[in-house]
């Protein structure tokens, strides 16, 4: 038997998170490096699927499959297309950055009487996330994901209730009831989306008789399952409802900025960057794979969903003036576009997503660590606490700028390539939507510009004259990830050499092909 590399990578994680929470209370520096060295442990493994994966060969690769709950068809079934191994590589990579970002973020507080916080408890939350959302990424048996779908609410629902930076604005008592609301209606909002996903994975078992996705594809591809057109909806529903829920779309998008508010920088990453990718990969996976037709039939109501996320998102990142609640509401505007070029139904559109859903993680990252450091060092979220700081940290302020710079996907760095892919997607089949959706990019330059102008220019506030420019850690997490932005912006090429066969076979699915272009011809 070879060597079961697929699930390595996810069990990996999740038993460093069972020895980081065992790790005794007096050694919480011990925890912290157990944890790093985990994650890096599990960044070796994904890199090791990602020089094994061949984007020429099968379509699903690096296979799994043993007989687990075999009365109900429920099989444990891993494999991953090239869209899973982007997605899995750039979940190992950005953990172990989430780590050092938060090295002190669940120290013990000392804001009045002092109060205990599980350090070990907030890594081992974390690499339990990373284990979830990995297996999440690999598993292609239906019920399998749907297990792992939901149990990833938990420790993400612990680490935004239990440890946050909000006590700097309110005191202790109204900093916690604020990050129990967010982590409330972060599991709220998710969990009614899981019980409707639920009730259409059962559906879809009553129909096809198991749970394997390769198996109901492949028999609704020759014919052998067929699904009646209303059933096939209602399934296509239940499970796009789940996925718009995670990922989020407008208008089930309204537990994000509270989540990320309330939440440390580090852990505000984690949502957006990683956790949330999970509902647009899946649209990819199980709702174009098992339900194409119904796809096809709700792709003209999700481009207005869509569009008016991106809109949406970015008229409110403009108005706000807490700095981690304006990345929020970008975030939202940015998995408008990724919801975009999944339904625009062209190889540009969806290839450029997937390029999105990579580049929109390295991104946030960087532009949400460096709003973590700003605001650790001057004890607020408020943009009009600040102003003056690049003439006091010149090097803070230079990587707020390229993050924010490719927030608003400047040439050069990576998100503008993934953004005009999915533009001329849409546009080469709704040029309509294609027009609207291009105010986004106008309206991504003001906030992010806006943003730059009102903390780190004009005269130094005597609140920020003091602030020291980046550490060496912080250094260490910020500078890779400016490095990966230019690159993959100047040469996005070995991104979408993986992801473009898996794009090809997707479009496939739904029996789409790229419009051709319509020129007259010159007389």
């Amino acid at each position: 038997m070879s060597f079961p590399l697929l699930t390595a990578t996810a069990v990996l994680p999740a038993l460093g998170a069972v020895a980081t929470a065992a790790v005794p209370a007096a050694r919480r520096t011990a925890a912290k490096w157990l944890a790093l060295l985990v994650s890096l442990a599990t960044l070796a493994l994904a890199v090791t699927v990602l020089v094994r994966f061949d984007p020429g060969g099968d379509r699903y690769q690096l296979t799994e499959s043993h007989a687990w709950i075999a009365a109900f068809g429920v099989r444990y079934e891993l494999g991953v297309d090239g869209i899973a191994v982007a997605l899995l590589a750039l979940t190992a990579l950005l953990i172990p950055f989430v780590i050092l970002a938060g090295w002190h973020d669940a120290d013990p507080l000392e804001t009045g009487n002092k109060r205990w916080r599980p350090t070990q408890g907030f890594f081992a939350l974390i690499l339990a996330v990373e284990a979830m959302v990995i297996i999440s990424f690999e598993a292609t048996d239906v019920f399998l994901f749907y297990i792992f779908f939901e149990a990833m609410l938990i420790p993400m629902y612990f680490l935004i209730g239990g440890f946050g930076d909000s006590a700097h604005e309110h005191g202790d008592e109204a900093a916690a009831t604020q990050r129990s609301y967010a982590a409330v209606k972060f599991l709220l909002y998710n969990l009614v989306g899981g019980l409707i996903m639920l009730a259409a994975v059962i559906g879809l078992y009553v129909v096809a008789g198991n749970f394997s996705l390769a198996e109901i594809a492949q028999a609704r591809a020759n014919g052998t399952l067929h699904m009646a057109t209303n059933t096939e909806r209602w399934l296509f529903l239940g499970f796009f409802f789940a996925f718009a829920v995670k990922a989020p779309l407008w208008p089930l998008h309204t537990w994000l900025p509270n989540a990320m508010g309330e939440a440390t920088a580090p852990v505000a990453v984690l949502i957006t960057a990683v956790v949330d990718k999970v509902g647009t990969f899946a649209m990819l996976r199980f709702c174009l794979q098992l339900f194409p037709n119904a796809s096809k039939w709700a792709t003209p109501v999700i481009l207005v969903l869509a569009v008016i996320s991106i809109i949406y998102g970015a008229l409110l990142a403009v108005g706000q003036r807490d700095i981690k609640r304006l990345v929020a509401y970008a975030s939202i505007s940015h998995f408008g576009f990724i919801v975009l070029g999944i339904f625009a139904m062209t190889s540009q559109g969806q290839s450029g997503a997937t390029l999105y859903m990579v580049n929109h993680g390295i991104s946030t990252a960087a532009l949400m660590l460096v709003a973590g450091f700003l605001i650790s060092r001057r004890g607020s979220r408020l943009i009009a606490d600040y102003g003056g700081v690049q003439k006091v940290a010149p090097v803070l302020a230079g990587t707020f700028l390229i993050g924010g710079l490719a927030t608003l996907s400047l040439p050069g760095l990576a998100p503008f390539v993934s953004e005009f892919l999915v533009l001329v997607g849409t546009f080469s089949r709704y040029p309509a939507i294609g027009i609207i959706a291009t105010f986004g990019i106008v309206l991504a330059a003001l906030y992010t510009l806006v943003l730059y102008q009102r903390t780190m220019t004009g005269p130094v506030k005597p609140e920020v004259a003091s602030m020291p420019d980046l550490r060496p850690r912080e250094l260490l997490v910020v500078a890779p990830l400016i490095v990966l932005l230019v690159f993959l912006g100047v040469y996005p090429k070995p991104v979408t050499d993986i992801v473009n066969p898996s794009v090809k076979q997707t479009l496939s699915d739904v029996h789409k092909k790229d419009p051709k272009p319509s020129v007259e011809a010159a007389k």
